[in-house]
């Protein structure tokens, strides 16, 4: 075996408000490189990632990748965890030609368009409206049937494309959207922006937050009483399982979306595996400590290179970006193939209700009951309490 490794440069969110998400990924990867080089790493050498911290700062990514390029000399790259650690890099990627397979960047590509671009976020071809397509039809569905539709949403960047797409789907299923407002990612107290809200008193509330918010957002509804019929949509944090014991019984009745939770029909092989190593590490690494979330796609990730990379036996760039284009992977979160755009050639997002919190135990988040699979019906777990006032006090 070669002495020197093969080198795997990014960055990830280690710090800052992203940091949860960010250290999941990086255990995962982790796994994924303890895994591959005790098979013998790959074209007979051992891999090492090179991970650098953004500390949530889109401003400090690009630098970072091309100091990874230019003074690290890695031999590969791949993108980080969301919009804020993969479109600031995209400039120097594609100057460069390089190959990336990113994480969980929603729409970076949508309007680049690069061909060598991947991202593990199963929103398929359409991202902005896969998201929450679950979430609407689950509420068009139900009798009766909403009337109208707040939403709030943080004022930042990944914002953008899932409140594009709430207001494509409310449009087509006839919802009147009476509110549409933003709260400033500096903003410690949401409640002032649910109470501006109870006066209009919306049948349906979408909400676009991050970790913490997502927090302060369900307790703001609490405090405040504002009881709509659905509650949810594109809240990152209540699938992170510091943001579960933090919330507890606070968390019934909203519905959001998820990518993958250890249900019957999404136990592909070696998911099970690799949760349990992760779980057993996660506490250690200061990483979420149930991992559902993010440790799926970020192994699955990294077995998309690795199967790139064996299927062309080359770190050539071109090479692996056409063999990702061409071919289907075997990975943790099930067989995968990419389609326009870099996404996955078709959406695979879960909508969960959760119902039936007693406490903030982990361990109930690990019963399917409480994080009922409410959509799609060939995933379904449980089925939708409505309206959320019911499902918040079952």
């Amino acid at each position: 075996m070669s002495e020197q490794p093969i080198r795997i440069g990014y960055c990830l969110s280690l710090s800052g408000p992203l940091a949860s998400n960010g250290k999941t990924a990086r255990l995962a990867h982790q796994i994924w490189e303890n895994d591959v080089n005790r098979r013998g790493g790959l074209l007979g050498r051992k891999v090492a990632m090179v991970c650098i911290d953004d500390q949530t700062n889109p401003k400090l990514v690009p630098d970072i990748y091309k100091r990874l390029l230019d003074d690290e000399k890695v031999d590969l790259v791949i993108g980080g965890y969301g919009d804020n650690s993969v479109a600031p890099a995209m400039p120097l990627i594609m100057e460069r030609k390089r190959y990336l397979v990113a994480l969980m960047a929603l729409a970076v590509n949508a309007s680049l368009g690069y061909a060598n671009y991947f991202v593990m976020i199963p929103t398929g071809p359409s991202p902005a409206e896969a998201l929450t397509e679950g979430f609407f039809e689950l509420a068009a569905s139900q009798s009766p049937k909403p009337q109208t539709i707040a939403i709030l949403a943080a004022d930042a960047p990944f914002s953008k494309s899932p409140v594009q797409g709430a207001k494509a789907h409310a449009d087509k299923h006839g919802f009147k959207v009476i509110s549409d407002a933003r709260y400033p990612l500096s903003a410690a107290d949401l409640a002032p922006f649910i109470r501006s809200l109870k006066p209009l008193n919306p049948d349906i509330l979408f909400l676009c937050s991050y970790l913490n918010h997502s927090a302060a957002l369900l307790r703001a509804i609490n405090e405040v009483g504002l009881e709509p019929k659905m509650v949810g949509g594109a809240m990152i944090g209540p699938q992170n399982g510091s943001i579960k014991a933090q919330l507890g019984p606070l968390l019934n009745g909203l519905v959001n979306y998820e990518y993958w939770l250890p249900v019957p029909k999404m136990m592909y092989p070696g998911v099970a595996d690799m949760i349990a190593k992760y779980q057993s590490l996660a506490q250690e690494a200061g990483a979420d400590p149930l991992g559902y979330y993010v440790a799926p796609q970020a192994y699955a990730q990294m077995q998309i290179v690795e199967q790139a990379i064996a299927g062309t036996v080359s770190l050539d760039d071109a090479g692996l970006a056409q063999f990702t284009r061409e071919n289907w992977f075997r990975t943790v979160v099930g067989d995968v193939r990419f389609g326009a755009g870099g996404g996955w050639s078709e959406a695979r997002v879960l909508q969960v209700q959760y119902q039936n919190i007693k406490g903030a135990d982990l361990s109930e988040f690990k019963d399917a009951r409480t994080q009922a699979v409410v959509s799609p019906s060939s995933l379904a777990s449980g089925t939708l309490i409505y309206p959320y006032a019911k499902a918040k006090h079952a």
